[in-house]
């Protein structure tokens, strides 16, 4: 499933885009995704300006000029592509925006994950998919105290707390593996044990990783794709995510990096370097 890194991508991708263009015709050419869409989803989008294009989390919000929000989900391989007006539709394109300067984009999810919903600007913090998210990890508010309060009390692994969007937005299984490795942390280690430095030591890798991620267009292992075309290539730049038994960098451990299971998620880690 794309995270962050790979949602700010197309966030800035669809930016110049779709900021101030109006909404000439959206076609949905299937009444669902992951989710029934809501019910006159093209009419009521088509004419509307878009005012901004935004993320939450690993959500895209598209504020409309009418106080509605379009809000977008990408799934696990849903994808936004900018098109000129002849370009041909594919099979799994499922919702194409046609913008008044002749452009369109076109959202194309063969797994039908993706969804996406139109929500009152007024009523957006209460959405049952953003009301409980935690906070954004590349914002002010989020340092090692923030993580901390987060982290206070719970018994699980520190490696799925960091999935936890209640504890931080946004963060998946990849960076939460590359995090915690430059942290120097155990994913083994218990959750509610990460305190003080310890924290901050996480909030830093965190932000540390997700900036060069996002710098280098997120990470394209099988779905993500920018709304260019272009893959992103932060995966070359991997530390131990997907390396099982390779050396990890800057040690010497004998075995290398070791893959495990945590809640059903592939988790890479030196046990030497991480504690």
């Amino acid at each position: 499933m794309p995270e962050l890194p790979e949602v700010e991508t197309v966030r800035r991708g669809l930016e110049p885009a779709m900021t101030g263009r109006r909404l000439t015709r959206v076609v949905a050419r299937r009444p669902d995704l992951r989710f029934p869409l809501p019910d006159g989803f093209g009419q009521r989008l088509t004419g509307r300006r878009i005012k901004s294009v935004e993320r939450r989390a690993k959500f895209l919000l598209l504020p409309l000029d009418n106080d509605d929000v379009l809000i977008a989900h990408l799934g696990m391989s849903g994808s936004f592509r900018l098109s000129p007006a002849s370009f041909a539709t594919e099979k799994h394109d499922h919702v194409i925006f046609c913008l008044d300067d002749g452009g369109e984009i076109h959202f194309n999810d063969p797994r039908r994950f993706g969804f996406m919903d139109l929500c009152p600007a007024s009523d957006l913090a209460g959405h049952p998919m953003l009301a409980k998210l935690g906070p954004e990890p590349l914002s002010d508010a989020f340092d090692g105290a923030a993580l901390a309060a987060g982290l206070k009390g719970k018994k699980t692994s520190i490696k799925a707390a960091l999935l936890d969007q209640r504890v931080v937005a946004g963060v998946g299984n990849i960076y939460a593996c590359e995090a915690l490795f430059r942290a120097g942390l155990s994913p083994r280690r218990s959750a509610h044990t990460v305190q003080g430095g310890r924290a901050a030591k996480v909030a830093q890798a965190i932000k540390a990783v997700l900036g060069e991620a996002i710098r280098s267009g997120g990470s394209s292992l099988r779905d993500h794709i920018r709304p260019d075309g272009e893959l992103g290539y932060f995966q070359h730049a991997f530390d131990v995510y997907g390396k099982t038994g390779q050396p990890c960098p800057g040690c010497d451990c004998a075995d290398g990096i070791r893959q495990i299971v945590q809640s059903g998620r592939s988790t890479f880690y030196c046990p030497r370097r991480q504690r």
